[in-house]
């Protein structure tokens, strides 16, 4: 772990109850070695920028870091209401300006989640729940879509139950109002429970957050829509009628007035090529 670019050991014996910070970016892994170089500095350069803005000091941090992470614990005191709503509203207005005019491929944007609980310094890293529980919301299933759906959406803030109620639930601390935040549920490998996610600058309610895109089912842009309405049905109706498999879902909707005594409603028809039965 570093304290301003400086190595500190761990002290295993050390407790403490400290704000927590937890930055990723998005496809990272896939951007080439100049793109990475470029995104590290950015990264390194507009949370400094984003601290000082919100009257945090940088300095003081401890901190974890990987080439497209970071992993901070603030020193006692540090302000959560100035980490929620400060740091997150410059670092969105910095990702902004650094993404004009780039191409989609090399935006940088960041997964970023807020914590406050137990940690201590571990031989390599932190211990504790908290770091445990942070790490988990940063790379949650609901921040994850945020970025897929919204591409024009430079940062997903995480916010842990913890802080949602402490800084912003019932609360005038900070600008962000309470009904720009939704919660969501957070089950990532051992982990069970929730968070409140924010995007500045969108409406975090466009986000289909749904069983299936949270489970990791696949999201499909295009699927299969039909509406029927038929006042008096006589013989057969039939929502959707296909030759063969469908690759994309169905969604069928049956307005249906009166059925007569041999009449037939069906949503969904699939038939094999050729058949004319």
């Amino acid at each position: 772990m570093t304290r301003n670019g400086k190595n500190e050991s761990g002290d295993t014996g050390s407790f403490g109850r400290r704000l927590l910070l937890a930055v990723d970016a998005k496809g990272y892994g896939g951007a080439d070695t100049v793109r990475q170089h470029q995104f590290q500095e950015a990264i390194a350069r507009l949370l400094e920028l984003a601290a000082d803005a919100a009257g945090l000091d940088r300095k003081a941090w401890l901190t974890q870091e990987g080439g497209d992470s970071l992993f901070a614990v603030l020193p006692e005191g540090a302000s959560e209401p100035a980490l929620v709503d400060a740091f997150m509203r410059s670092l969105y207005a910095s990702l902004r300006a650094f993404n004009l005019d780039r191409v989609p491929d090399a935006r940088l944007r960041l997964r970023a989640a807020v914590h406050f609980g137990e940690t201590s310094p571990g031989a390599n890293g932190f211990a504790g729940r908290a770091p445990v529980e942070i790490g988990r919301i940063r790379d949650c299933a609901a921040l994850r879509a945020a970025l897929d759906q919204l591409p024009e959406a430079p940062l997903a803030v995480g916010l842990s139950a913890t802080v949602f109620r402490d800084v912003v639930q019932g609360k005038a601390y900070t600008t962000v109002q309470e009904n720009e935040f939704r919660e969501v549920p957070v089950k990532e490998k051992e982990y069970r429970g929730a968070a409140w996610i924010w995007l500045p600058g969108a409406d975090v309610r466009q986000v289909d957050l749904s069983p299936a895109v949270l489970e990791g089912e696949p999201r499909y842009a295009n699927p299969v829509r039909s509406k029927v309405k038929v006042n008096n049905v006589q013989g057969r109706a039939v929502a959707v009628r296909a030759e063969g498999a469908v690759g994309n879902p169905i969604e069928a909707i049956a307005d249906i007035g009166r059925v007569a005594r041999d009449g037939e409603v069906i949503g969904v028809d699939l038939r094999a090529a050729g058949d004319n039965q």
